[in-house]
């Protein structure tokens, strides 16, 4: 009941087309009394022509109009006469017409659509409340934006979306997401939302655009607001810088260089692809070496290698690693540790090596010749598949052509190849070419690109060894700059992320806390202060009570760090 007072006192004031609505609102008022008045005066002259001698006073004619409109019909006072029964029958047309019509449309009109107007601006605020504090200011929504939502909803921060449109913002509202209407180049807008209070501002548009939002924040606020902007051009670095972005990624580039990590190469080497200040986690292929066929607990990895296995990759599908883990020719193994660990490892299999081979990129656009500058400083021999003429820089490193025809990647030395990285934009292009690499080149690894979360599953199933998209990277990389923290993505849907250890796990050992049976997570590491500094501590005793000021450093993924947040940082 409470937006109906505020339906009508928008009425009055103006608001929501009010006075509008408030004069058609009159006139339908005016025309109903003027009819009544009208219909008492006709029924006494039709009395006083019927003779009956009968004395009506002026208050009959409004009762007989009244009852007869709203076909009551109580049938004390009735017409005798033709004529008296055809005004009768008048009156009770006008009255079924007032009901049907007029009535509902000013119902409709004049409080249904003002109170679902109330509470239209109420899903869809212009500003934030005056208390909101360390939020994030998202100004378009995008795959990569959705990410992060998911992010900042997992660890309960608040935020709000800029939309212009106040329809779409509504359509935003009921799928769940906090919504602001404003637009995105209004530093009017920036100030509903409370931009001084905010913690970052997120861009991740055009970059004519981004400079743009980055330069009408930078105005408003000092630099205690962190402003983070995507670029897709190296030439709008600067640019962004200039207007006021503290951090600009350019996420191509960074997927490229991503994509080539995945690439196993031809050795048995453990690869580095990520760290956490000396924690290294580094992946491992197993093909042609003494391991294959044996479990970790029977070749005596630990001892042989000092090397701790957090778990095993088997044909894109990740496994936590113990005793019992079988090592396969398709295993690819991995590791955490400090950089003589990983090097001790290496000294070890560097006598291990595959025949020479080279990697096939399908793509040609800013990812695929990021992902082969990365593979040229690794020394992987590659081709590039590209079909648009105006992209290939150099013959000797592309074959031209769609990558759906089968002499096409022959011309490419598919059939040569260790790997396939698919780069294109299309995430239906990356599912057919899946499928068609994985049928004409069963053992080959297959690494995808994909552009929305919900494809990577499709990707998996279609036969890709380990995908990557923007979404997920591009919002992990801003989620860190906004905890000032790391989460690692190791593939897509597994990250290395490091928290806090909860206050209840203080003096709990590892065994106790049932941190990997009750979440699905592995601690991989526990980050501890000794002798006045912070050290990794790789391999533990899990009979160790935890300590106060420990921090723990857990590989899982998304739906067990959703549920280690949600049994140990968050729980109800």
């Amino acid at each position: 009941m409470k937006f109906f007072p505020a339906a009508f006192f928008s009425l009055a004031n103006g608001k929501l087309s009010g006075r509008r609505n408030l004069r058609q609102l009159l006139k339908l008022v005016v025309i109903v009394l003027l009819f009544v008045a009208l219909s008492s005066m006709v029924f006494h002259v039709l009395m006083e022509r019927e003779g009956r001698g009968e004395v009506y006073q002026w208050f009959d004619g409004i009762y007989w109009t009244m009852v007869t409109m709203t076909t009551l019909g109580y049938g004390e006072i009735t017409f005798h006469s033709g004529l008296g029964k055809l005004f009768s029958i008048c009156v009770m047309l006008f009255g079924m017409m007032s009901m049907l019509v007029i009535l509902p449309f000013a119902f409709i009109r004049f409080a249904y659509e003002p109170w679902m107007e109330a509470q239209n601006v109420a899903r869809t605020p212009k500003s934030l409340p005056e208390e909101t504090r360390e939020h994030v200011i998202i100004t378009n929504l995008d795959p990569v934006s959705r990410a992060l939502i998911h992010k900042l909803e997992q660890y309960t921060i608040p935020y709000a979306v800029l939309v212009d449109d106040k329809d779409e913002a509504l359509r935003l509202h009921d799928q769940g997401i906090a919504v602001a209407v404003g637009s995105s180049d209004d530093p009017e807008a920036f100030q509903n939302v409370r931009v001084e209070q905010a913690a970052m501002v997120v861009a991740t548009g055009k970059d004519e655009a981004n400079a743009n939002i980055a330069f009408t924040v930078r105005e408003l606020v000092d630099n205690r607001v962190r402003v983070v902007t995507l670029a897709k051009s190296e030439a709008s670095i600067d640019i962004l810088e200039l207007a006021g972005s503290r951090n600009v990624i350019r996420l191509g580039e960074m997927m490229g260089q991503f994509l080539a990590r995945r690439t196993i190469g031809n050795d048995a080497l453990a690869h580095v692809i990520g760290h956490f200040d000396e924690l290294l986690i580094a992946e491992a292929m197993v093909t042609g070496t003494p391991l294959v066929g044996k479990t970790l607990a029977e070749c005596n990895f630990r001892e042989m290698t000092r090397t701790s296995v957090v778990g095993v990759w088997d044909r894109g599908e990740y496994k936590g690693a113990g005793p019992d883990t079988a090592i396969s020719e398709s295993t690819v193994l991995v590791m955490a540790g400090s950089k003589e660990v990983i090097q001790n490892y290496n000294e070890v299999f560097c006598i291990y090596h595959t025949e020479e081979s080279h990697v096939v990129i399908i793509g040609g656009g800013r990812v695929g010749r990021a992902t082969a500058r990365a593979l040229a400083k690794r020394g992987l021999r590659y081709t590039i598949v590209e079909e648009m003429p105006e992209r290939i820089r150099n013959d000797k490193y592309y074959v031209e052509g769609s990558a759906a025809r089968i002499e096409v990647l022959e011309d490419a030395k598919i059939n040569e190849a260790s790997t396939v990285i698919i780069t294109t934009g299309e995430d239906d292009t990356n599912i057919y070419l899946t499928l068609y690499c994985r049928k004409l080149c069963p053992e080959i690894q297959i690494i995808s690109r994909a552009n929305t979360e919900r494809n990577v599953g499709t990707l998996h199933r279609a036969g890709a060894d380990f995908v990557a998209s923007y979404a997920s990277m591009g919002a992990n990389m801003i989620f860190n700059l906004l905890k000032h923290s790391d989460i690692l993505m190791v593939a897509e849907g597994l990250n290395v992320f490091r928290v806090e250890l909860p206050e209840h796990l203080e003096g709990r050992t590892l065994v106790e806390s049932e941190i990997r049976q009750r979440t699905g997570c592995s601690v991989i590491a526990i980050q501890r202060e000794v002798d006045g500094s912070d050290k990794h501590l790789i391999h533990f005793d899990p009979t160790e009570a935890l300590r106060e000021g420990d921090e723990l450093v857990l590989i899982g993924n998304i739906e067990s760090e959703e549920t280690f947040i949600k049994t140990f940082l968050n729980p109800d």
